[in-house]
């Protein structure tokens, strides 16, 4: 099929070719023929049932007043761990969230449904996001099953949002969004050949958003297109009054993101590559090597290197924080789920993960949640210094760092390497990713196609400063308009070695 952009969906809308009824089912259609049959790629776990309806009344509302903008009528799927208040439960991939009914819309369901976008359901994930266990296997989960690998069926989706990203990536639906504390985002849109945007902590809300962190948590698009990540972009911002974090945005966030796009982007930028993320896998480094030469046809001054000198020195003091982190929010969100959800806290999920581990846990434990629960408060010196250490090493000694001494407009370096084959014995094992120095700092990452290792997708990061979004945006569209990667999926069993 032709894979339809936003803009050209809504062409088709304007001029009559298609409605915002129509649209929806024909995405109903193929989720059902190519994730729940033919393909199975797993990567929906509920439809909406009202999607139709919504679509029909958006449509009248077109008919008589025009459209609110340009996500009106158009489908957009959001990962289960971010609550709607469409009848679909918000489990973040677990059992035991199976009721969890939100009665209040989340920021990002909020402002999606005022931009006139349809939430077409909720994808799988990574259970919990996928801190649960130390050799879990993303894209499982106990609510769904396995997501798998579009472009090859035995390959893994890589991380928690993996269904987000499966589900865009197979036009499943117009785009989707994902979460992200680290990596999240842009390792499934890198591998499975689409744009994801981690944006700055602060950007998109996260209220009513089952949470790890609240030092690195975000939500951000994840679409197959830059153009499209930037109008979905433009309306997931704003100030959520359910989330302190996002007063520092008021001067940063902007309604259109497509206002900063050009394809002469790299013209006169000055772009570093971080070459201490190379050298995980020979054919990646030469991917990235040719979108290197791509940036420098297309104007761009390679500083090389430029290397993000702290990368690795945070790991054991993200991990610290997360765990303390994860605890005291999780437990902050459980309070407030509804009556019919009877888990009130970590140690009440702990409990009921041993007591169901036959579906809950048949493949890798709650090492995680364990270690998580032995935490104590947010007041502990323990965390206070893991925390300041973090956002020493990864903000003012790490990327800022960087960008100031070589004068630079973004960082590159490889997303990570190709996909792994699903391996629910010994877990995940990534081949290389360069997402933590920006999770831990709260910056943004947006990640866009760059090749092709036998015939998996491999993409490259463009990293910048705190609410540096137009910077990145404008450089990753140059570079997306200049390369022009992006190849739908075939749905191979494996992949083809000649």
């Amino acid at each position: 099929m032709a894979e339809w952009s936003i803009p050209q969906l809504q062409e088709m809308m304007s001029s009559g070719t298609m409605t915002a009824k129509q649209i929806v089912q024909f995405y109903l259609e193929r989720i059902q023929q190519i994730d729940q049959s033919g393909p199975s790629l797993n990567s929906v776990l509920a439809v909406n049932p009202d999607a139709l309806a919504i679509a029909e009344a958006l449509d009248a509302e077109r008919q008589a007043s025009g459209p609110r903008g340009p996500l009106h009528g158009i489908p957009i799927l959001l990962k289960d761990n971010i609550e709607s208040t469409d009848p679909l439960p918000t489990t973040a991939g677990s059992v035991a969230l199976a009721q969890n009914f939100a009665t209040q819309d989340s920021f990002v369901a909020a402002q999606l449904r005022a931009a006139g976008a349809i939430i077409l359901g909720k994808t799988n994930l990574s259970e919990w996001a996928n801190f649960r266990s130390s050799r879990s296997s993303s894209g499982w989960s106990s609510a769904g099953g396995q997501v798998r690998n579009p472009y090859a069926l035995d390959r893994n989706p890589c991380g928690s949002s993996s269904g987000s990203g499966v589900a865009a990536a197979a036009n499943l639906c117009a785009a989707a969004i994902g979460t992200e504390t680290d990596g999240s985002i842009v390792c499934p849109a890198h591998a499975n050949g689409i744009v994801g945007v981690k944006p700055t902590v602060g950007l998109v809300g996260r209220s009513g958003i089952v949470p790890i962190s609240h030092s690195q948590d975000t939500a951000g698009p994840m679409a197959r297109t830059v153009w499209d990540a930037a109008i979905l972009l433009g309306a997931l911002v704003g100030i959520d009054p359910r989330d302190a974090a996002t007063a520092a945005s008021a001067d940063h966030n902007h309604a259109d993101y497509t206002q900063f796009l050009g394809k002469d982007g790299l013209n006169g930028a000055r772009i570093g590559v971080s070459r201490n993320f190379f050298g995980h896998n020979p054919y990646v480094d030469a991917v990235i090597e040719q979108a290197i030469q791509a940036m420098r046809r297309a104007g761009a001054t390679i500083i090389d290197p430029a290397n993000i000198e702290t990368k690795g020195e945070f790991g054991d003091s993200e991990f610290e924080v997360l765990l303390y982190e994860f605890k005291h929010d999780l437990n902050a969100y459980l309070a407030n789920t509804p009556d019919t959800v009877p888990h009130r806290s970590l140690a009440d999920l702990i409990a009921f993960n041993e007591a169901h581990k036959d579906v809950v846990m048949p493949y890798f434990g709650q090492e995680l949640f364990e270690s998580a629960q032995a935490k104590g408060a947010l007041s502990d010196a323990a965390y206070r210094e893991a925390l300041a250490q973090n956002h020493r090493l990864s903000r003012d000694e790490g990327i800022d760092a960087t960008l100031k001494i070589h004068q630079l407009d973004a960082i590159i370096a490889p997303t990570g390497g190709p996909a792994w084959p699903t391996d629910w014995v010994n877990g995940d094992h990534y081949g290389g990713a360069s997402s933590s120095p920006t999770a831990v700092a709260g910056y943004p990452n947006v990640t866009v196609p760059a090749g092709y290792v036998f015939g998996l997708p491999v993409g490259i990061s463009f990293i910048g400063g705190a609410w540096q979004e137009p910077t990145l945006l404008r450089l990753a569209y140059a570079f997306e308009q200049t390369t022009k990667h992006r190849q739908p999926p075939e749905f191979l069993p494996t992949i083809k070695f000649i």
